[in-house]
């Protein structure tokens, strides 16, 4: 979204930084800047950081500060440590502002995870973009802001994309929505629904009961604390999660905040997971019953749980052990259209 020149100020930024001493807007005048609200959590977040990276280690030196304001999603994502932990883990070398209690996402009546504002040398917005995708065309206005800082400055040519997925042509199908486990924003499709900020057992249906999980509802078997954020699997016996998704792949925020650790097991369409359905946070292992595929859960943060070679709607159960808390699920739906027989059926970008 282009703003035209000089029409709104951009309002003052942060008290806690990483990454650099505290900046502010005022001492940046002269510069253009990038501000990217985010999380460490976020899936949608995570795609765009290395582009965002990039931006900052292209273009420095040529008149841009990249800011990334942490506004966290959940509680556990306030905590600067935790923050800090996610810097490390994606390489963010670009100055950081915490906004724990969302004063900048106010500010700036910011509503999405991620967005991105440019603001010229004179503290004006002169650009802003919602969500995922249109790198180009950012990377585009940032060299714009450049130019008008120096009209002689030498700028490499845009970057290329760093997926597949993100190429022109790549499919993105309509993806299951976003799906919360803590009653503040649940869709649980026990019969009853969740017992708020409450332990108790739940179960699926009988198989005799005709019963058939609907899409964007999620289903526990076993005894579970519900919290405004969370479920979390409590005490001795079975613990499941059961959702019905349409997407190429899952990812799962969770935690294990009363013990050191936790594992998930995972199940889909009835049948353990493949090696052909890896993501980088699923394991295997050999058990008396065949291979196994789950999920370490060592620290609160997003886990991707399950990559499909194609887009499809399945069953997909998550075997819990006691202590781990799930927070949220999300889904991946963009497709390479070279890699993908379904193809034909998705929107291009």
């Amino acid at each position: 979204m282009k703003v035209e020149k000089g029409t709104v100020r951009a309002p003052e930024i942060g008290r806690t930084w990483l990454n650099s001493p505290p900046l502010s807007l005022r001492q940046l005048r002269g510069r253009a800047v990038l501000i990217d609200f985010w999380d460490y959590t976020c899936v949608n977040c995570i795609r765009t950081l290395p582009y965002v990276q990039q931006w900052h280690e292209r273009y420095a030196a040529k008149g841009l500060t990249v800011i990334g304001v942490h506004t966290p999603e959940f509680t556990f994502a306030q905590y600067e440590s935790n923050v800090e932990r996610g810097i490390l883990e994606f390489g963010l070398t670009y100055p950081i502002v915490i906004d724990a209690d969302l004063e900048l996402w106010k500010l700036f009546a910011n509503r999405f995870w991620p967005s991105k504002y440019l603001i010229d040398a004179e503290g004006y917005l002169r650009w802003a973009h919602f969500g995922e995708g249109a790198y180009r065309s950012t990377e585009e206005a940032i060299q714009g802001l450049l130019r008008e800082l120096d009209a002689g400055v030498v700028l490499p040519a845009v970057m290329d994309p760093v997926r597949t997925a993100d190429r022109e042509g790549a499919i993105c199908y309509a993806a299951s929505p976003e799906t919360y486990l803590g009653h503040r924003r649940a869709r649980c499709g026990n019969p009853g629904g969740l017992k708020d900020d409450s332990i108790a057992d739940y179960d699926f249906p009988a198989s005799g009961d005709s019963f058939k999980l609907e899409e964007s509802y999620f289903y526990l078997r076993g005894k579970w604390a519900a919290t405004a954020e969370y479920a979390e699997a409590v005490g001795d016996g079975p613990h499941s999660i059961a959702i019905r998704y349409a997407a190429e792949g899952v990812n799962l925020v969770a935690a294990s905040p009363r013990k050191p650790g936790g594992e998930i097991v995972m199940l889909q369409d009835g049948r353990p997971l493949t090696p052909l359905q890896s993501a980088p946070d699923l394991r295997f292992r050999q058990t008396l019953g065949g291979t196994e595929a789950y999920v370490s859960v060592d620290r609160a943060r997003l886990y991707r749980v399950l990559a499909n070679p194609e887009f499809g709607t399945h069953e997909l159960e998550l075997r819990c052990s006691e202590g781990v808390a799930a927070f949220a699920f999300t889904f991946n739906s963009c497709l390479d259209p070279r890699h993908s027989a379904n193809a034909k059926s998705g929107v291009a970008r």
